[in-house]
């Protein structure tokens, strides 16, 4: 779907236990972490190589996240255009009893076919009330990877670095980037 299409607003539904997640939104979930990893995407999680990745090494992950799920602990928040996947992330309350008035957004994705109609900002929008209103959270973080523009993407919405870690990641033999960690007051 290129951007000067004309999408209908994405629709937003939220899951918080694993029985809620259909093995249809299972499979939509893999693809869209497939595509979105093998094309560059900054959404690579312990668990599966650098790309190119299959659903074979993608599986694993997402079902780790999906047993995951619970109501006070972590969501699945998905986007879908058209009754199609368009994106996702995840929210969660950080377990560390010192903490945990805070949570932390990862996997914020959006499919390859939906990219530049806004879906990913959309999901970033919802994101605070969830956090606020249905979780009890009052700060979120998240990282992200230097050289994408990323960070310029999170403070348009509200968030503000509070730090880097240099060289942290390694994309490729010789593309060591900074984790830039981001912060958001509810």
């Amino acid at each position: 779907m290129a951007a000067h299409e004309t999408v209908k607003s994405p629709e937003f539904a939220q899951f918080s236990r694993p029985q809620e997640i259909t093995p249809a939104l299972r499979r939509e979930l893999i693809d869209c972490w497939t595509a979105v990893s093998n094309a560059g995407g900054a959404v690579l999680a312990g668990g599966f190589p650098l790309p190119p990745v299959s659903t074979r090494d993608v599986g694993p992950v997402v079902d780790q996240i999906v047993h995951g799920l619970d109501p006070r602990r972590g969501r699945l928040l998905v986007a879908a255009v058209e009754g199609v996947l368009a994106g996702w992330l995840i929210l969660r309350r950080d377990p560390h009893p010192l903490v945990t008035h805070c949570g932390v957004v990862n996997h914020v994705q959006t499919h390859t076919r939906f990219r530049g109609l806004g879906i990913g900002a959309a999901l970033m929008r919802r994101v605070p009330g969830i956090a606020r209103d249905e979780m009890g959270l009052e700060r979120l973080g998240l990282a992200a990877r230097a050289g994408l523009g990323l960070e310029e993407f999170y403070a348009k919405l509200g968030w503000a670095e509070i730090g880097r870690w240099p060289g942290a990641l390694r994309v490729a033999p010789g593309d060591d980037r900074d984790e830039i960690l981001m912060s958001l007051a509810l």
